[in-house]
Formats: structure tokens, C-alpha cells, sequence
């Protein structure tokens, strides 16, 4: 090596240590920005871990912490889930992947909740929003996509066969976004917890992409208080701008792994039973005696039957039967809710037309107008007076599925009235400098 390139490189090297130690100097001094507040521990900063700390700064929405935060997931590759890729007996899963395996307190123990999750994608998010949501005394319905690969479907069954308030739907449809089999696996879920012996008071679809905001006691506190027997499903009577969902034949195309919605040039009848359509959410809470009363009764048939052909008919479907009063033949749906508008926190969501209004921008970025959740989103998620979120992909962004799931496990056991087990906690310690609630 000649002087000149000996000289050239140690210049470089110089050049990389400085930066190193101003870097370091930099995020340890800049994340606790008030004068009392824990210095950053660096030994916990390393990108392999994500410390508590990091995630407490990123709840009050501090800059640095989006940086590091920025920073990690760049360079940073998740560590998968043990034990859905590889075989465990079913007390190693239960233990490895910290499933809460009793009731946590009396209240939740006498109200049981019963869930239809829709999957066809991203296992591990699958058993993060499963973990988080399940608890002994409610059931769950798994309808997983016809379209999913063999393996997935093979992971998911060899989870399921862990629990026995679990199962997969009897029925499995090949899902197409916005089309009618959409709502048919829903409704397929709805017979086979209706037959089941498991008693239930409440159901709640989500989908894989979800995630809970307020803990199992918060979920069903809110229902006794402001929903007693009736339904939630927030809408409106049908605006001008989406009557085409409606007013002329929608067909479903799958064919090659490609799926979707197309219009056709039929106009359709007018709805079954002179019914007034709705528009609003696709997700919903509803009673037992409501679900039951969908499955049997004739306008709620004639009405799935009519909406065979139509655009993202779950989106109309049930809260337009949730409408359905004594001004109609027959009866009233079992806790109809004729007037209740938009009411309802079920799902926070950040859609880009709300932007500046209801939110302040998307900070991962937007898929159909739906934003998938950055790191800048986790103080609005948080605020969110909501009970789940949507829409998350641990794959772009895992630091906000790793800090979320870390602080809603605090808050339940934080809540629970019961001696915690080892395996329920994430982690041996916390470092959490926050305010849970």
C-alpha cells in the first residue's frame, strides 16, 4: 500500500468514528427530552431489540424516537414466531406464543365474546391480533381465504387445533375484495357459531390486518354500558354517490391468483321488501339474537339473495337489516338500532379523504385509501377512543406491531384480577415510562 492510500484510509476510518460517536451521543441525549426523564440506555438500543423505552417515546410522539425508530426498521429483520413455522406440542405453543389461558376476572368469565377472524395472508400478524384477543371463555371462527396457499393453511389449522373454542369455518369461500363472498364467509362463520355449544353474547368480525385498541374488559364494559342488547353497525341511508353499488350487476372474476369486482350493464331490481338501503361499515358488533335472527328471517334472506350481484354488499347489508323497525311487516330485528347513525367506535381507521379533518396524514402510507400504520400513527392509534385498528403490515413497519403489542398486553394484565402466569408477559421486565391508560 502506497503513503497516499494508507494516508486515504485512515482518514475514512477517522471520518466513521466520529460519526459513530456523534450518533450515539446524539439519540441518547435527544430521546428523553425532559430533564428528569431516564437517560437512553444504549446497551438496549441495539436494533436486534426493540427496548420500552423507544416505545414509550413513540406513544408521546417524540421526533428522536421516530428517527431511531426509522433507523431500526430499516436495518432490522424481525425474529420469526417459534412454533408456527415449526411443530410444538400444544403446551409449548400455548406457553412460547403467550396465550392468556384463563379468565381474568369474573366480569369477563360471565360475557363471552365470539370472534370471525378472515385471513388469507401474513401468519405471524394472524397469531399477534389471535394472542392478543383470545381469552378462554370466548370463541373464535377462522375463515381462511380457499385461495390460501396449501402450507398456510396447514399452519393455521395446527394452531387451531390447540384450543378447542377455536375452528375454522365449515365452509371456506374464495374471497374477492368488494364482491358478495366477502359477506358469505361471514355469514358462514355466523351458522356454525350458532350451532355450537359454546354460549355467546356478542360477535365481532375482524380481519387479518387488525388489531385490538382497548383491552377484553374495556370491549365488553363499553357494550353493557352504551349497547345492552343492541347491535352496532354504523351508517347511514344510502348517499347519491354510492347508489351504483346497488343499482346495477356487479360480477366477481378469480382466475390465475388474480381477483376482482367488475360492473356489468344490467340494472338491477329495486331491493326486496321495499327496503330503504344503507351505507356504512363492513365491521359490526352484534347480539346472538340478532345473528340468529339474520339466518332465519325472510327480509334478511331475500335481502342476501338481492345482493348477490351488488358492490361490497357487507357494506349495506347488515346495517340496513340493523335498521329495520315497526314501520316494516313482520317484526323489529333484535336490538335494531334505527337512529344510530354513525355511532359506534369499533375501527380506527385513517382514510386519505378524512385527511385534515379527522387525522393529520397518513405517516406509513395509504393502500385502497386505507392507511397502513407507520411509527408517527402510533400516538393517534393509541388516542383513539376506538376498539380495534386497521390497517397494519408488521412486514413494512414491525416496530408499531412490536410496541403496540408490548403495551396492550400491559394493559391487560394490568387490568387482570387473577395471579399472572409467567409465560402471559412478553417480556421479564419493563421498561414502559408511560401512562397505560
Amino acid at each position: 500500500m502506497n503513503p497516499l492510500d494508507a494516508t486515504k484510509s485512515g482518514f475514512l476510518v477517522c471520518i466513521a468514528v466520529c460519526m459513530f460517536i456523534y450518533t450515539f451521543i446524539y439519540l441518547k441525549d435527544t430521546l428523553s427530552e425532559e430533564p428528569n426523564a431516564q437517560k437512553f440506555n444504549a446497551n438496549i438500543a441495539e436494533c436486534g431489540f426493540y427496548p420500552d423505552e423507544l416505545c414509550s417515546a413513540l406513544f408521546v410522539g417524540k421526533n428522536a424516537a421516530f428517527k431511531i425508530g426509522s433507523f431500526c426498521q430499516n436495518i432490522h429483520q424481525p425474529k420469526t414466531l417459534s412454533c408456527i413455522q415449526t411443530s410444538c406440542n400444544c403446551s409449548m405453543l400455548l406457553k412460547t406464543l403467550h396465550f392468556i389461558t384463563k379468565p381474568l376476572s369474573d366480569e369477563e368469565g360471565n360475557f363471552s365474546l365470539a370472534y370471525i377472524i378472515t385471513i388469507h395472508k401474513e401468519l405471524e400478524m394472524f397469531v399477534k391480533l389471535l394472542r392478543a384477543i383470545y381469552m378462554p371463555q370466548n370463541i373464535y371462527c377462522i375463515h381462511v381465504d380457499e385461495k390460501s396457499p396449501k402450507d398456510y393453511k396447514a399452519a393455521v389449522q395446527n394452531i387451531v387445533n390447540c384450543f378447542e373454542n377455536i375452528f375454522i369455518s365449515s365452509k371456506r369461500e374464495n374471497v374477492v375484495y368488494a364482491g358478495f363472498s366477502r359477506l358469505q364467509a361471514d355469514i358462514n362463520c355466523m351458522r356454525d357459531l350458532v350451532n355450537s355449544k359454546i354460549q355467546w353474547n356478542y360477535v365481532i368480525n375482524l380481519c387479518g390486518q387488525d388489531y385490538p385498541i382497548k383491552t377484553n374488559r374495556d370491549i365488553i364494559r363499553y357494550i353493557k354500558s352504551k349497547w345492552n342488547g343492541k347491535n352496532m353497525t354504523p351508517g347511514i341511508v344510502q348517499p347519491l354517490h354510492m347508489k351504483h353499488r346497488t343499482q346495477v350487476s356487479y360480477r366477481e372474476y378469480v382466475r390465475s391468483g388474480v381477483s376482482y369486482v367488475y360492473p356489468t350493464k344490467n340494472i338491477k331490481a329495486k331491493p326486496p321488501h321495499n327496503l330503504t338501503i344503507y351505507f356504512g361499515s363492513a365491521y359490526y358488533i352484534l347480539t346472538k339474537e340478532f345473528v340468529e335472527f339474520t339466518l332465519t328471517d325472510a327480509r334478511a334472506k331475500d335481502l342476501l339473495e338481492w345482493s348477490r350481484d351488488t358492490y361490497s354488499p357487507d357494506e349495506h347489508y347488515w346495517v340496513t337489516l340493523n335498521r329495520l323497525t315497526e314501520l316494516y311487516v313482520f317484526k323489529d330485528a333484535p336490538g335494531a338500532t334505527p337512529n344510530a347513525d354513525w355511532e359506534g367506535n369499533i375501527r380506527a381507521i385513517k382514510w386519505k379523504d378524512q385527511e385534515g379533518t379527522i387525522h393529520k396524514g397518513c405517516k406509513g402510507h395509504y393502500i385502497r385509501d386505507i392507511c397502513v400504520y407507520g411509527l408517527g400513527d402510533l400516538q393517534w392509534i393509541i388516542e383513539s377512543p376506538h376498539l380495534f385498528a386497521n390497517k397494519f403490515e408488521p412486514a413494512t413497519y414491525p416496530l408499531v406491531m412490536d410496541c403496540l403489542e408490548r403495551r396492550y398486553r400491559l394493559q391487560v394484565l394490568h387490568q387482570a384480577q387473577v395471579p399472572i402466569e409467567d409465560h402471559w408477559r412478553f417480556q421479564e421486565e419493563s421498561y414502559f415510562n408511560m401512562k397505560l391508560n
